[in-house]
């Protein structure tokens, strides 16, 4: 289960005394807790925005005027609530203002939505179906087959119309996956040939897509 911690802090506090936070980052990173996370701007530099009647309202400042604001996030992946209130607890914020702990909302898979893109591509491929193939990707996607590279969807279009349908046969896959993006790598059969494949992928939103492929013979 991931948590989001939002790290408060609080600028009615001394935090002269407050310990350094790297070795918390550090410790939590070495045992695979903590999976990212960063330092936020002061309040001052934050944008508030608001929509009213169709009409864009910007205020400068944050949402609230308070004693408590937000300084940072971490993202947290931990088998229970308890375990993410203790890390949260050896945060060293934690001494001088808040953390609030929230689990995040856990109705997604993933790994599955790639798998189901990876047979959609397998599939397409199979049937010669260049413009199933090309949504496969973002518009901006890198792909690299032994040395030869295609920026974008319209580079990589004209090579599915050239080479035509190709059988296509996934061995081996295996998806990680790291809230917004994700990596993949494939061994994978291409009308007699056995390649390597690293892939790149992106959330945009409804749907992941890929967004970098790097396809190499496979070697003994």
């Amino acid at each position: 289960m991931k948590y989001m911690l939002l790290v408060c802090g609080d600028d009615t506090n001394d935090a002269s005394g407050m310990a350094p936070v790297e070795p918390w980052v550090e410790e939590l990173g070495d045992r695979g807790v903590r999976q990212h996370g960063h330092r936020l701007a002061l309040p001052a530099d934050a944008v508030t925005v608001r929509v009213r009647g169709g009409e864009v309202l910007r205020t400068d400042g944050p949402f609230a005027e308070t004693k408590e604001y937000v300084a940072g996030f971490d993202i947290l992946e931990c088998d229970t609530l308890e375990e993410a209130i203790e890390a949260a607890a050896k945060h060293p914020v934690a001494t001088i203002g808040a953390m609030e702990v929230r689990p995040f909302w856990e109705d997604e898979d993933a790994e599955g939505e790639i798998r189901r893109l990876d047979a959609e591509l397998t599939d397409a491929a199979r049937a010669g179906d260049v413009e199933r193939v090309v949504a496969c990707y973002a518009r901006d996607a890198e792909v690299v087959e032994d040395g030869r590279h295609r920026r974008g969807v319209e580079a990589l279009r004209k090579a599915c119309e050239a080479v035509g349908p190709v059988t296509r046969e996934v061995l081996e896959f295996q998806v990680h996956v790291d809230e917004s993006i994700a990596f993949g790598h494939a061994l994978v059969r291409t009308d007699g040939n056995l390649l390597r494949v690293t892939t790149g992928y992106r959330n945009v939103g409804p749907r992941w897509l890929i967004v970098h492929e790097h396809a190499t013979e496979a070697t003994s």
